[in-house]
């Protein structure tokens, strides 16, 4: 009996974890010119035909069915390429969002037509999405959207504003959350989900320049956008049903663990040379892991209950919630590690790696549902409010 069968975890299906020796192949050479620097940016870079070679090796949209251009793989596929992707710090924001989560809500709720429609292209890195959820003045209350989309005799007229809208200038469709009925009183009542072209007269995008100089974020506007009565996803009113559903896709994979791996991987070069060693960080670096290490195996196992088809709201949030703490953790214990040594002897390539993940790192518990958001959520899955 090995370890993990004494403790009951869940393990990575030997067909699926076969796959990293190819995948990790392909990244040495692919991303070997960009810097550290650059690789921390992972899935918040953006290179359409590297997302379009990934299309090219069958590693987009990989647990689709084959029937709409997928490998008809389990979860844990899919899995094993994206920790290996945040390893290397591969540049894949501009089909991180559909391959993620709009691919799966469309193939769960949508029509037909619209699974043969969107899947075949995003598993060829020719569909990229964003996340219209998010609005001004609402934070993480997505049940107060303000967006309508007025159902109309050619579909349904749309105006509104979102906003932290990733990737949206570089992206050529949103799924947007939008009230169809009611009014924002009524909270849950009268949401529905609709895919918005992005080139349709009425749309302005505005990308919003952060801390670190990444101009990622973005304020989508819609004036007056007329959309086909195809653009509804599921049923009209459902919309809340389903977008806590796509947020399980979003909260629980590798990428609220490894956002600041590059850096700790980088860090841990360093500290593995004569210059770089000391005892301190030797203990720094086991206490890290020793964090991680729980958390992964949290995270595996709500894959495992993705390929059984459920929705692991609440698990997922508490990855998220935990994940991004230790996320934040890791430039902030580096930062003290490095700086109490002589600057002279750190190299320069892995401050500016520092630099950047520390400047981005306080998003971490905003992308994805807000740290208070997240803690409701769980309180309530657990009956204490």
């Amino acid at each position: 009996m090995t370890l993990l069968d004494s403790l009951n975890l869940t393990r990575i299906p030997p067909e699926d974890e076969a796959l990293r020796t190819e995948v990790r192949a392909f990244l040495q050479d692919a991303v070997k010119h960009l810097p550290a620097h650059v690789r921390a940016r992972s899935w918040g870079g953006y290179d359409a035909e590297f997302s379009q070679e990934l299309g090219r090796r069958g590693w987009l949209g990989i647990t689709f069915p084959k029937a709409y251009g997928g490998a008809g793989r389990s979860p844990f596929a899919r899995y094993v390429l994206v920790e290996e992707f945040l390893n290397f710090g591969a540049p894949v924001g501009c089909h991180w969002i559909a391959d993620r989560q709009s691919g799966p809500l469309i193939l769960k709720y949508g029509t037909e037509a619209q699974r043969q429609f969107y899947l075949p292209r995003i598993c060829r890195g020719e569909a990229f999405f964003c996340i219209g959820m998010s609005e001004p003045n609402s934070g993480s209350d997505l049940a107060s959207v303000k967006t309508r989309a007025v159902p109309n005799d050619q579909g349904f007229l749309l105006n509104g504003q979102k906003i932290w809208t990733t990737n949206a200038h570089g992206c050529h469709f949103m799924i947007a959350l939008v009230r169809t009925s009611g009014q924002a009183d009524d909270r849950h009542k009268g949401l529905s989900q609709v895919i918005v072209d992005l080139s349709l007269p009425g749309v302005t995008v505005r990308p919003i320049k952060d801390l670190s100089g990444d101009s990622h974020f973005c304020e989508v506007f819609f004036q007056d956008v007329q959309l086909g009565p195809d653009a509804l996803i599921g049923l009209e009113g459902q919309g809340w049903e389903q977008v806590t559903a796509e947020l399980a896709f979003e909260r629980s994979g590798p990428e609220r663990l490894f956002s600041s791996i590059v850096l700790f991987d980088q860090w841990l070069d360093f500290v593995r040379t004569p210059q770089g060693y000391t005892p301190e960080s030797a203990r720094l670096a086991g206490k890290i892991v020793a964090q991680l290490a729980p958390l992964r195996a949290m995270s595996v196992a709500i894959q495992e209950r993705l390929t059984r088809g459920e929705s692991p709201v609440v698990e997922a949030a508490l990855v998220k919630d935990l994940g991004t703490g230790v996320e934040q953790s890791i430039p902030a214990l580096i930062a003290d590690d490095l700086f109490s040594r002589s600057t002279d002897t750190v190299p320069l390539d892995l401050l500016m790696t520092l630099q950047y993940v520390t400047e981005v790192a306080p998003s971490y518990s905003l992308r994805g549902g807000t740290r208070d958001i997240l803690r409701g959520m769980i309180a309530r899955g657990l009956g204490l409010r």
